[in-house]
Parts: C-alpha cells; structure tokens; sequence
C-alpha cells in the first residue's frame, strides 16, 4: 500500500473576500499577501458521566465544540485596508462581514486541502511591536476575527467536515508567502497558480 505524501507547511494561500463591495476596499483584502497562518483548530467539549458500581470504563457524551483562534501574518505597509475594515464595522448599523479560504497546497502545485470559513468580523486589531535595535526585524500588524461556520474538506470532492459554531479567529497582517524554494522581494499571492517557482516574501 502506497503512502499519500504529507503537504509542507509554507505552501499556503490566505484569501479573505469581503461578502458586499464596500467603498475603498478592494476583495481581497490586502491582496491575499498573508505569511503565516496558525491555529486553526477545534476542540469538542465532551461531557463525563459517572455510573455507580461501574468502575473498570467512562461513558462520554458529546457537547459543544469549541474553536481555537487563527493567526495570519502579513508584514505591515502602506497598504491599510484591515484597519479600514476594522473601523468600518465599528459604526453604529454597519454589518461588513467576509468569507475566507485557507488553501493549503500539495507537492503537485495543485490545492490539496481547503479550509472555508463564513461569517467573519473584525474582533481586534494589534499593531506590530517597535524595537531600536534596528535586528532587520519585519513590522507585523494582527487582527482579530470572529467567524460563523468552518469547512474543511478537498476541493472538488466536496466538503466532509462543517462546524456551524461562532468561532474566533485572529488574522495578523504581515509578509507574503509563496510556494517553492527562493525568496525574492515583491507580493505574492499563492503557492503555485500565479505565483512563480517559489516561495517568496512579500511586503504588500
């Protein structure tokens, strides 16, 4: 029996698709140039119950699921389009929610495994940490999200995993990552249809 080659961790795709035009943003937001993606995850609540003279076993139920959060980095610019959106929502009556699709890519440079969520709002935004050092260090911006429904499944299989709960998640605005080996200066946006042989770190 053949082994499925496991996918590597830095080829991924960060979009996030504002669900109605809005004046001064473009969908996707910030280009899609997101370079790190961590957390995301689900964890079931499982209810115990103890059963007199039943001491060699547990019964477990099932309870409610609990999401983790989401981290996206993308080094800060000019480009202010998650603070914009932030803003946005915090007006009396404004309701600017998104989608987003979290593409992780196989060895093949087609996508492998798909992570949808629905129903996303701004929670919180962070702005990078300064340090005088001057270490070369990138400015990462981070904002948080709060999302309705998480998909997970293969693209064009259709989707076997969908938890409609509120979750968190928390989008940090940062460098562009690519696919493949190189680093060079610039956006990129995906790991393998647009973008060249390579992994690359963008700035927009």
């Amino acid at each position: 029996m053949s082994l499925s080659q496991p996918f590597v961790a830095f080829r991924f795709e960060v979009v996030l698709d504002l669900d109605k035009p809005t004046a001064g943003l473009t969908s996707p937001l910030c280009e899609a140039a997101f370079a790190e993606c961590d957390g995301l995850e689900l964890t079931m609540q499982t209810k115990t119950l103890e059963v007199g003279g039943v001491n060699d076993r547990q019964t477990h139920l099932i309870g409610p699921v609990t999401p983790s959060q989401l981290t996206l980095k993308r080094g800060m610019t000019n480009n202010l389009q998650l603070w914009q959106w932030f803003t946005s929502g915090t007006k009396p009556g404004s309701v600017l929610t998104a989608h987003g699709q979290i593409t992780l890519w196989g060895p093949d440079g087609e996508p492998g495994i798909e992570f949808n969520l629905t129903g996303c709002l701004p929670a919180k935004m962070r702005a990078p940490s300064f340090n005088a050092k001057g270490d070369g260090g990138v400015a990462v911006e981070e904002l948080s999200l709060v999302y309705s429904k998480l998909e997970v499944g293969a693209p064009g299989a259709g989707f076997g995993i969908a938890v409609g709960v509120a979750a968190s998640v928390s989008l940090s605005a940062g460098v562009s990552l690519g696919a493949g080996g190189a680093a060079s200066a610039g956006i990129s946006v995906g790991a393998g249809i647009s973008a060249s042989a390579g992994f690359s770190l963008g700035m927009g």
